[in-house]
C-alpha cells in the first residue's frame, strides 16, 4: 500500500482568517518513523566513536541513548518535508510559502505528528479588461521646447574664465577647497578639493552663497551649515557642519556660441537647423515614451481596482524585500555608509513599503491571467535577447549570465515579468 494511504490527514482551516492561508495535520505511521530510526541508528553506530569501543563496534542501545537528540532531530528532517509533499499532493494544494510546521509530536512507538500551515494562490477571475481604454496624450514639441534644450546643451559645454581684481558676485563660480568637520562625536570630517560653487545658485546651499559673497581670490572662510533632516544627502540629513572654505579663484560662465561649428561639434551636424530636427525628434520620442508609460500605469491601477481578490501575504513580504532592497543599493551608491543603514528603522520602512508593494503584487496576478486568458507567450528568442541585454551591462558573457539565473531559479522569475509586459503591452495597443 502506497505510504499516502497510510497517513491520516486533514484541512483544518475551512474558513480561516487569512483567505490564502491553509493548515494541514499529518501523521506518519510508527513503523514508517521506526524504519527510519533503525536506518540511521545503522548508520551512525557504523561511524560513531565512543570511548571504550572500537569505530563501528558500540553497541546501539548505547548509540541510541549518546545521540538520541540528533537521532530524533534527523528523524524529523527526513520524514516531515517528504510526508508533508505528499500530504499536499494528495490535497492538490499547491504551497506558495515555506510551511511553517508546529504541534510536532514524536514518541517511541508512535506515529509522528505535526501541523503545517502554508499560503497558497487565491482563485483569481480577472473581469473588466476587455473594455479598457488608455488615456491617449496629444505629444507636441514646440519650438520653444527646442529652443530650451539647446540652451541645456549650451550650458553643458560652458566654459569657466578665471577673472581677477573683482569680487565674488551674484552669479559667479568660486572654485573652492573645503574641509567640513560635523559636530557630534564620532564624525569623520569632509575634505573637497577644486570645486566650483554658484554663488546664487539654485542648487547651492544658502549659507555658502551668503559667507563667500564679497570675497576674494585667497580669502578663507569660516561658517556653520544646519541641514535639514529631510536632506538629500543622508550622510548631512540633520546635522550641523563647520566649514573652512579657501577661495582659490574667482569664475565667470562662457557659454558657446550658437552658430553651425557648434553644430559641427556635436557630431554630425551639418548646421544649427539640422541639430534642431534631431532635437525635437528625440523630444517627441521621449514624450512619447513617457506619455505610453504613464498611460500603462493608469491601465494597472485600473485593473487592480476593478479586481478584488486576497493577495498572499509571503507574497507581499517578499515584493517589500525586493523594494527595501532596490531603496537601500540606491543609498548606498550615494555614499551612505554601512553603519549609518543600521541605524534605520528597517520596521518602519517595511512598513511604508507594504501599500506599494501589494499593489505591485497584485498587478502582477491579473497580467498573468490576462497573458493565459489571451495566450500570449514568451519565446526562447525574447529570454535570449534579455540575457545578453544583461550580459552588456554587467560586461560578462551571455553563458555566464544564463548558467547564475539557471542556478538561482530566476530564468522563470524574468519569463513571467516579460510575459506581463507583453501582456499590459497588448491591453495598450489593442485599446489604443
Amino acid at each position: 500500500m502506497p505510504i499516502t494511504e497510510k497517513m491520516s490527514a486533514e484541512n483544518l482551516t475551512s474558513q480561516p482568517v487569512n483567505p490564502c492561508l491553509r493548515e494541514i495535520a499529518v501523521e506518519v505511521p510508527a513503523d514508517t518513523v521506526a524504519r527510519e530510526m533503525e536506518s540511521l541508528l545503522a548508520k551512525y553506530t557504523k561511524l560513531a566513536r565512543l570511548p571504550g569501543f572500537r569505530k563501528g563496534k558500540a553497541p546501539a542501545t548505547i548509540i541510541r541513548q549518546r545521540f538520541a537528540e540528533e537521532l530524533r532531530s534527523d528523524v524529523i528532517e527526513q520524514l516531515v518535508p517528504r510526508f508533508f509533499r505528499e500530504e499536499v499532493q494528495r490535497q492538490k494544494l499547491e504551497p506558495i510559502s515555506q510551511p511553517h510546521v508546529t504541534n510536532l509530536e514524536m514518541q517511541e512507538g508512535q506515529p509522528l505528528r505535526f501541523k503545517a500551515s502554508f499560503e497558497v494562490m487565491p482563485p483569481i477571475e480577472v473581469g473588466g479588461y476587455q473594455e479598457l481604454r488608455p488615456e491617449k496624450a496629444e505629444v507636441k514639441v514646440t519650438d520653444a521646447d527646442v529652443d530650451e534644450e539647446l540652451e541645456h546643451i549650451r550650458q553643458q559645454r560652458a566654459k569657466f574664465i578665471t577673472v581677477e581684481g573683482t569680487t565674488l558676485a551674484e552669479g559667479d563660480f568660486a572654485e573652492v577647497s573645503f574641509t567640513g568637520m560635523p559636530q557630534g562625536e564620532g564624525n569623520k570630517p569632509i575634505t573637497v578639493d577644486d570645486v566650483l560653487v554658484e554663488i546664487g545658485g539654485k542648487n547651492t546651499v544658502r549659507e555658502f552663497s551668503e559667507n563667500l559673497r564679497g570675497a576674494s581670490a585667497g580669502d578663507e572662510r569660516r561658517f556653520d551649515v544646519n541641514y535639514p533632516a529631510d536632506f538629500a544627502d543622508q550622510r548631512l540629513a540633520g546635522k550641523t557642519v563647520t566649514y573652512n572654505v579657501t577661495i582659490k579663484a574667482i569664475k565667470q560662465k562662457e557659454l558657446p556660441a550658437l552658430d553651425n561649428d557648434f553644430a559641427k561639434a556635436l557630431g554630425e551636424f551639418e548646421s544649427v537647423d539640422a541639430l534642431r530636427i534631431r532635437i525635437a525628434e528625440s523630444l517627441e520620442h521621449e514624450r512619447k515614451h513617457r506619455a505610453e508609460h504613464e498611460a500603462k500605469d493608469k491601465l494597472v491601477d485600473e485593473l487592480v481596482k476593478r479586481n478584488e481578490f486576497p493577495v498572499p501575504e509571503s507574497l507581499v513580504e517578499r515584493q517589500v524585500d525586493v523594494r527595501l532592497e532596490r531603496g537601500l543599493r540606491a543609498l548606498a551608491a550615494q555614499g551612505l555608509r554601512a553603519e549609518d543603514m543600521q541605524k534605520m528603522d528597517l520596521p518602519g520602512l517595511r512598513a511604508g513599503q507594504r501599500e506599494a508593494a501589494l499593489k505591485e503584487v497584485k498587478a502582477s496576478l491579473i497580467l498573468e491571467k490576462i497573458a493565459e486568458a489571451e495566450k500570449i507567450e514568451v519565446s526562447d528568442q525574447e529570454i535570449d535577447g534579455e540575457i545578453e541585454a544583461l550580459a552588456r551591462q554587467t560586461r560578462q558573457t551571455a553563458e555566464a549570465i544564463r548558467a547564475r539565473l539557471t542556478r538561482e531559479g530566476a530564468l522563470d522569475r524574468i519569463r513571467g515579468r516579460l510575459r506581463n509586459e507583453k501582456a499590459l503591452d497588448f491591453l495598450y495597443r489593442r485599446s489604443a
